[in-house]
């Protein structure tokens, strides 16, 4: 395996503060995501842009001008937090949710002290009786002690000692339940006020505002576009299996309805597919069928694009078109020129010389030369015929990256597969430029193999020794509000 070359560069400022995008409430189904957006707010005609923004909401304006047409054109950026963030009912729920919080580890705590001590005492009980008949006798007949069982009884009396701090305990945990039965009533009264507060609204008109709301949540997500990648989630754990090597994917074609995800362990000489017929039967293992490929695949960078499974085939430049449905190879065709074999591997090896991914834009292929030096090349496919359309010379060293992924026509690559690395150089194919990023990501299992981006769901898959993880992403985009 090949180390990944510490090079010293200096990343450039992106020229638009990015907004990061919070973690998701549930590690455990992938988010479609709502990032901040761009906005080209177009206005009445008039002079200058009308520029004042309530700064309590928090909007940022970037740009201000006019249109051929006379129109204002101002570009915004939405405020992190919404409007029922700052609502103090909102606050208050959260602070309550922080309470009860607390108030349920207290509880945790207290039951687990007291079955622990409860069984120490059962324990001793036997022993206190033993004594506590020992006294009676004694009372009883003080002649019959005499110094031997005198000095046992001692012992056994030595031997209860240790539940003086258990009572003490008992004694400060029935203190602590006091507390926390006051501050369960101070809930129930905070609670009460909510509700009576609550209660003025409609159910009826609430619902309805919900329902238009999401109407328009679901209009303004239609308009939403290509943009610029400015921030990576935390990371979302799917599921732990496999080898540490592997890759695993749903289908990237947009639109599609198809929910299914496939599974490829290992990266040399592999045959076997599983599918699973959604995600939740993924993260089970349950409900899949397996796919025989007829010929063995070499490295992680496969690709599934509107039923179709895109591969290396294993020793060569020659990529494989697999249909899913028909169980059947549709297409051959050889990347010419490219580098094969650990010839030019990211820098984990593993045979990851060809890397083919799908975003808004089509199907492309990753992948160096030898009279490109070894840097990354990028070329755009035909889906039909695997026929190259247009290529791109990055002049980024293959060796140096740690796993790359499209984005809307832009090309991100991250310096390293180990911890610690950053998503670290853009190259724009629409502009043939690049620059040099500084956008963290948490690699949580310090070894990622498989890194693609779904444009269906917007978000990141990675396989990371051995696990199968989600990344959310931020993008930094342009919508229309008006109608025109």
């Amino acid at each position: 395996m090949d180390g990944a070359q510490d090079e010293q560069r200096t990343a450039r400022n992106v020229p638009r503060p990015s907004i990061p995008f919070p973690p998701p409430p549930t590690p455990t189904l992938p988010l479609s995501l709502s990032p901040p957006h761009q906005i080209k707010m177009s206005q009445g005609t008039g002079g200058l842009c009308d520029r004042s923004v309530n700064p309590e909401e928090g909007w940022q304006i970037y740009s201000s001008a006019q249109d051929a047409d006379g129109k204002c054109i101002c570009t915004v950026v939405a405020p992190a937090q919404n409007m029922c963030n700052r609502d103090p009912r909102s606050r208050q729920l959260r602070q309550l949710m922080e309470k009860v919080q607390n108030i349920t580890q207290s509880m945790e705590v207290l039951d687990l002290r007291t079955y622990r001590d409860l069984q120490y005492v059962r324990d001793t009980e036997n022993l206190m009786k033993t004594v506590d008949g020992r006294l009676k006798t004694a009372s009883e007949n003080p002649r019959s002690l005499n110094p031997k069982s005198f000095q046992d009884l001692k012992d056994k009396v030595t031997q209860l000692l240790p539940l003086l701090p258990v009572l003490e305990q008992y004694k400060t945990d029935a203190r602590m339940i006091l507390r926390l039965r006051e501050e369960v009533r101070n809930l129930s009264l905070v609670l009460m006020a909510i509700q009576e507060e609550m209660g003025a609204y409609d159910y009826e008109e609430l619902r309805q505002r919900v329902l238009l709301l999401e109407t328009r949540l679901h209009s303004c997500m239609q308009k939403l576009g290509c943009g610029k990648l400015t921030g990576v989630s935390n990371p979302i754990t799917i599921r732990a299996s496999g080898s540490r090597f592997g890759s695993w994917m749903t289908d990237t074609m947009i639109p599609s309805s198809d929910n299914r995800v496939w599974s490829m362990d290992g990266y040399l000489k592999g045959r076997r597919v599983l599918e699973y017929r959604t995600l939740g039967d993924f993260m089970k293992g349950q409900n899949f069928v397996q796919h025989l490929l007829p010929h063995p695949w070499a490295g992680t960078g496969h690709v599934v694009y509107n039923g179709s499974l895109y591969y290396n085939k294993y020793q060569s430049n020659i990529l494989i078109k697999y249909h899913f449905r028909s169980r059947s190879v549709l297409v051959q065709r050889s990347l010419s020129g490219a580098g094969y074999n650990n010839t030019f591997p990211y820098s984990w090896g593993g045979s990851s010389d060809i890397d083919l991914m799908a975003d808004e834009n089509g199907l492309w292929a990753v992948y160096t030369t030898i009279p490109n030096a070894g840097n990354i090349v990028i070329s755009r496919l035909e889906p039909q015929s695997l026929e190259v359309l247009q290529t791109w010379d990055t002049g980024f060293p293959k060796r140096s990256a740690g796993e790359s992924f499209m984005i809307c026509g832009t090309l991100y690559v991250t310096n390293s597969h180990l911890a610690g690395a950053k998503i670290y150089f853009a190259y724009y194919t629409n502009t043939s430029s690049y620059e040099y990023t500084d956008i963290p990501f948490h690699n949580q299992y310090s070894h990622i193999s498989m890194m693609d981006y779904n444009p269906r769901e917007r978000v990141l898959y990675t396989w990371n020794n051995g696990h199968q993880v989600l990344y959310n992403v931020t993008l930094f985009q342009v919508i229309k509000t008006s109608e025109d």
